[in-house]
């Protein structure tokens, strides 16, 4: 279970979070949608304690990441493409993730099939450095890091960038499977409403740093609230905009 109490944080006079009390069951799949600005990055970054907040703690199933590292053994992440070592190949990288985890090669490669359809043939194999892939293949790499321990929490801040339609329906798939095989709590951030919407079974929505709905969504039944709040079907320029 994740935790949030009293949790605030200022750039200035910008409120870019304020959350007085929040919970993510185990299980969730939590979708983090508003529009820019809303906060949902910096959300991210004080559970991950890449921010330091002005007041307030997070819990990570009774750890509070500021005072101790015990969390990130079973928690995991992929913010953007500065968590990647960009001068490694992906196979490298990977080995390298594997042995600081105390994870055989054996495992590795073995846990690295699993995303054979997602990496499709432009990840392995090419003795290319990251720093040298597309940003949608960088993208992939820091996906699969993020699943490669099966992590019991995984936190993805807009994991839909740069990729192909394509691509996007697989991550779809494998996180939904994930999520259903393991267990695990998943939180993602996305601008890309529909995506949320299909694979989330619960939806914050932020603005100014504050979450103002927490909805259900099952079957995807907080579709019809979130079209109205961003108002999609009435003004074409704000949707463009939203997304």
């Amino acid at each position: 279970m994740i935790a949030i109490t009293n949790l605030k944080k200022q750039f200035g006079e910008t409120t870019a979070c304020n959350i007085p009390s929040f919970t993510i069951n185990d299980g969730d799949v939590l979708g983090l949608v508003g529009n820019n600005g809303a906060g949902k990055t910096t959300l991210f970054r004080l559970m991950l304690d890449l921010l330091k907040p002005d007041c307030g703690d997070v819990s990570l199933d009774g750890i509070n990441p500021a005072t101790s590292e015990a969390w990130k053994e079973s928690t995991a992440a992929h913010i953007d493409e500065g968590f990647l070592i960009d001068y490694l190949t992906p196979e490298e990288y990977f080995a390298f993730l594997g042995k600081i985890s105390n994870m055989t090669q054996a495992a590795v490669e073995q846990q690295l099939s699993q995303f054979e359809h997602f990496a499709g043939d432009e990840v392995f194999g090419k003795n290319k450095l990251i720093r040298n892939l597309s940003a949608g293949n960088k993208q992939k790499v820091g996906i699969m890091a993020a699943l490669l321990r099966t992590p019991k929490t995984v936190i993805l801040d807009e994991p839909f960038n740069f990729l192909d339609p394509s691509s996007q329906n697989s991550l779809k798939h494998l996180l939904t499977d994930y999520n259903k095989r393991t267990g695990a709590t998943i939180l993602i951030s996305s601008h890309n409403l529909q995506h949320t919407i299909d694979i989330s079974t619960r939806i914050a929505l932020l603005e100014k740093g504050q979450i103002i709905r927490d909805l259900v969504n099952e079957k995807s039944s907080a579709q019809e609230e979130l079209t109205e709040y961003f108002d999609i079907d009435k003004t074409p320029e704000k949707e463009a905009e939203t997304y």
